[in-house]
C-alpha cells in the first residue's frame, strides 16, 4: 500500500478506527461496561503500521497494546466488544478477558498475562511455514519490559538457530507499569539485542506511521524471500496507565505533555492536510464515521446475551474431541521389547503414521538422546522433522503449540522431567488452556523421563507426574511397562490434545514385556485389572506395579486386586471404585511423595465414593516428603518401596 493520495482516506481510517474505539472504551469504562482496559492511546502507530505491511494470511502475535492490529484485520467490532464485555458470542465465551484471545480466521495469536510465551509461539508458527515451503513471515510483539523474560531471550535464540521467517517488533513505550526503562535495563536501544543473536535489528519511530509501514515492509518483504529473524524497535510512549486502574502519577511533570506532540494519528493527520491528500470536511467525516460505527457496534454488543453456566459444555470444551483410526487389538505377530525399545518403535511407527509430526528435543537428532529414544530417527526421517533444539525448554514447548496452530503435530522431550520447571508456564498457562479459551487445540506430546531408584539425586529423580494432574486442559500418562508404553504412546499421538508421557527411567531396560510389532493403541482412561483378589485392592501406576507385582510373588497367600491406572488424566474411576466396593479396603502405592500427591487425591475419591464400603481407612503409600537424596542408601530409605510390606499387612489387618 502507498502512502499517497488515493490510499489517504483508507490509511487514515485505519489509524483512526482504535483511537474511536480507544475513546468509546474508556467512557465504557467509567460506565461499568467494561471491567478492565488496557490503552494503546498514543501507540496506534505500531500495531496499524505493522499490521498493515503483513500479508492477511500471515500471523500476527499480540500484546496488550495492539488494537490496531485486530482493527486493521477487520475483526467485526461487536464480537471485538462482545468479547470485553465478557458476552457468551465473544471469541472466548466470556471464559477470558480484553486482548487474551486469538482468532485462526484472522490469523491472530493473541497474548496470555505472561508477556513473553507468545514469542516461542511465533518460532512454531514461523517453523510451520518454513517447513511448507511458503514465502511467509510471522509477526511477534513484546515490549519493553517483557523483553526482560527469559522467553525473549529462548525465542530469539531459536530463531537465530533455526532461521526462521519471523519479525520481533519491541514496543518500546519507555516504562513497565511503573518502573522506568532505566531500571529495566542498562542499554539505550534494543537494536544491541539483534547483533549478539546473530540477527538484523532496526529501530523506527514508532510514532511515525508510514515509517512503521515502511520499514517493516521492507523488512517483512525480505524475510519472505530469505527466510530469518529480524528484530524491530518501536520507540513509541503509552500515555495513559498499564491499565487504566493505575493511573500515570508516576510520570515526572511534563512527560505526556511532550509526547502528546508527537501523537501519531495527530501527526498522521497533518500530514494528510499538508500534502492535500484529505480536505478537512472529508477528514471529520471519516472521523465521525468512525464514531458512529464504533458506538452502533457497542451498543449492538450490549443486547448480547451474558454467558450461563453449563457445566456439561464447559468442560466438554476443555478438550479438543479425539478421533483415532488405530486398532485396540493388533492380530500380528509380536516381540520381547524393553520399554526403552518399546517406546523407541512407537516413536517411528508414529512419524511414519504422520507425515506432520515433528519431534524436538536436546540432543535427540543425531545423538539419540539421552536414553537413545530417538537413535536413527534423524537419519531415517531428517533433521526438519527430528530436530536438536538449545537448552530453552519453555520456547520449544512454545513452538510445539504454535505448530499445532498451523495443523502439525509434535513431541517435545525433556531430557529429565524434573528440567520441566522451565517450561510450567507454557504447559499449564498456554497449551492446557488454549482450546477452553478459544477452540484452538494443541496437538502436542511431551516425553518425560522421570522417578528415581537410578540414584541421580534431587534434579534427575523426582516425580513431577502430580504437577500436572491438577491442571485441566493436560492429560497425563504413565505406563508400566513396555506393551502399555507402546501404546499408549501411539495414542497420544493420536490424541489432538497436550499429553504429558512419563517414561521411568529405572524401567528403561529392566522391564520386557510381549509388544505386537504393528501399531496400536491403548485408550486413555481404561485401567488394567493384573491380579484378581478379594482380600485387597492395590491401586498403582509406573515403578510401583513392579514392587506390588514382587510383593505378590512373595505372598501368594493375600488375595490382592491389582490394578494399574496407567493413565492419571483421564483416570478410570469405574474400575478402581468397584474393586474396592467389592474387597472393602484399598491401598494406593505411588513413587512420589504425599503431600499434594496423586494418590492423596484419589484416596479422598475412594473415601467418598465408597465409604460405606470400606472396612478400613484408605492408605496411600508415598515416599518420604523430602527432597530425593543422591547416596543409593539414603535413597531407598526414602522410596515408598521401604513401607509397602508393612503398610499392606496394616490395611488387612485393620
Amino acid at each position: 500500500m502507498e502512502f499517497n493520495a488515493l490510499n489517504a482516506e483508507a490509511l487514515y481510517t485505519a489509524l483512526f478506527l482504535p483511537r474511536a474505539v480507544e475513546e468509546r472504551m474508556l467512557i465504557a469504562l467509567r460506565q461499568g461496561r467494561i471491567s478492565k482496559w488496557f490503552s494503546s492511546y498514543g501507540q496506534e502507530a505500531v500495531s496499524v503500521g505493522t499490521a498493515l505491511a503483513m500479508d492477511s494470511d500471515e500471523w500476527i502475535c499480540t500484546m496488550h497494546r495492539n488494537l490496531g492490529v485486530f482493527t486493521s484485520r477487520d475483526i467485526p467490532l461487536k464480537k471485538l466488544f462482545a468479547q470485553f464485555q465478557g458476552k457468551k458470542t465473544g471469541f472466548t465465551k466470556g471464559r477470558d478477558r480484553s486482548f487474551h484471545f486469538g482468532s485462526s480466521e484472522h490469523k491472530i495469536f493473541g497474548m496470555i498475562s505472561h508477556l513473553g510465551p507468545q514469542l516461542g509461539v511465533a518460532d512454531g508458527l514461523a517453523l510451520a511455514r518454513k517447513l511448507k515451503g511458503e514465502p511467509k513471515c510471522v509477526l511477534v510483539f513484546t515490549g519493553d519490559g517483557g523483553a526482560s523474560e527469559g522467553d525473549f531471550h529462548e525465542a530469539l535464540n531459536v530463531a537465530a538457530v533455526w532461521q526462521l521467517p519471523v519479525l520481533i517488533v519491541v514496543e518500546n513505550n519507555q516504562w513497565g507499569l511503573s518502573t522506568p526503562s532505566k531500571e529495566q535495563f542498562v542499554f539505550d536501544s534494543f537494536t544491541v539485542k539483534g547483533p549478539a543473536y546473530g540477527m538484523e535489528a532496526h529501530q523506527v519511530d514508532g510514532n511515525d506511521f508510514e515509517a512503521v509501514y515502511s520499514i517493516t515492509k521492507s523488512l517483512t518483504d525480505s524475510i519472505r524471500e530469505n527466510p530469518r529473524p529480524i528484530l524491530l524497535e518501536c520507540v513509541t510512549f503509552r500515555m495513559r496507565g498499564h491499565e487504566e486502574a493505575s493511573g500515570t502519577k508516576y510520570y515526572p511533570e511534563g512527560l505526556i505533555d511532550s509526547w502528546k506532540e508527537k501523537d501519531p494519528v495527530d501527526r498522521f493527520r497533518s500530514q494528510v492536510l499538508s500534502t492535500g491528500w484529505m480536505t478537512e470536511e472529508r477528514l471529520k467525516e471519516v472521523e465521525d464515521f468512525c464514531h458512529k460505527t464504533v458506538l452502533e457496534e457497542l451498543n449492538a454488543a450490549l443486547e448480547e446475551p451474558a454467558p450461563v453456566y453449563n457445566a456439561k459444555e464447559e468442560l466438554n470444551d476443555v478438550y479438543a474431541p479425539l478421533q483415532s483410526s488405530l486398532s485396540e487389538d493388533p492380530a500380528g505377530p509380536v516381540k520381547k521389547m524393553r520399554l526403552i525399545d518399546a517406546i523407541h518403535d512407537a516413536l517411528g511407527l508414529a512419524l511414519e503414521r504422520h507425515p506432520q509430526l515433528i519431534y524436538m528435543g536436546q540432543d535427540i537428532a543425531d545423538y539419540g538422546g539421552v536414553f537413545k529414544a530417538t537413535e536413527g530417527y534423524s537419519d531415517r526421517f531428517g533433521k526438519d522433522r527430528v530436530r536438536n533444539t538449545p537448552l530453552c525448554e519453555s520456547a520449544i514447548v512454545g513452538a510445539g503449540v504454535g505448530l499445532s496452530v498451523e495443523g502439525y503435530k509434535s513431541m517435545v522431550e525433556m531430557q529429565f522431567s524434573d528440567f520441566v520447571t522451565e517450561a510450567m508456564t507454557q504447559i499449564c498457562n498456554q497449551a492446557a488452556k488454549l482450546h477452553y479459551r478459544w477452540g484452538q487445540n494443541v496437538d502436542m506430546v511431551i516425553r518425560m523421563p522421570t522417578g528415581a531408584g537410578v540414584a541421580a539425586g534431587p534434579f534427575h529423580s523426582q516425580s513431577t507426574e502430580a504437577w500436572f494432574t491438577r491442571v485441566p486442559g493436560l492429560k497425563v500418562v504413565y505406563p508400566s511397562n513396555a506393551h502399555d508404553a507402546k501404546g499408549l504412546l501411539l495414542q497420544a499421538f493420536e490424541d489432538p490434545n497436550p499429553v504429558l508421557f512419563f517414561e521411568h527411567k529405572a524401567l528403561y531396560r529392566s522391564q520386557e514385556s510381549d509388544v505386537p510389532t504393528e501399531a496400536y493403541s491403548i485408550p486413555f482412561g481404561q485401567a488394567a485389572v493384573l491380579s484378581q483378589g478379594d482380600d485387597l485392592t492395590v491401586v498403582t501406576y509406573g515403578l510401583g506395579v513392579s514392587w506390588v507385582q514382587s510383593f505378590l510373588q512373595q505372598h501368594p497367600e493375600i488375595s490382592i486386586e491389582l490394578i494399574d491406572v496407567r493413565t492419571l488424566v483421564p483416570l478410570d474411576e469405574n474400575t478402581v471404585l468397584n474393586s474396592v466396593r467389592k474387597t472393602g479396603r484399598c491401598v494406593i502405592v505411588q513413587e512420589d511423595t504425599w503431600r499434594g500427591s496423586f494418590g492423596s487425591d484419589l484416596a479422598q475419591v475412594i473415601q467418598r465414593e465408597c465409604f460405606a464400603q470400606l472396612d478400613a481407612p484408605v492408605f496411600v503409600i508415598s515416599s518420604e516428603d523430602l527432597p530425593i537424596p543422591f547416596a543409593s542408601e539414603l535413597e531407598q530409605g526414602f522410596l515408598a518401596k521401604s513401607r509397602l510390606e508393612t503398610t499392606i499387612f496394616k490395611a488387612i489387618s485393620f
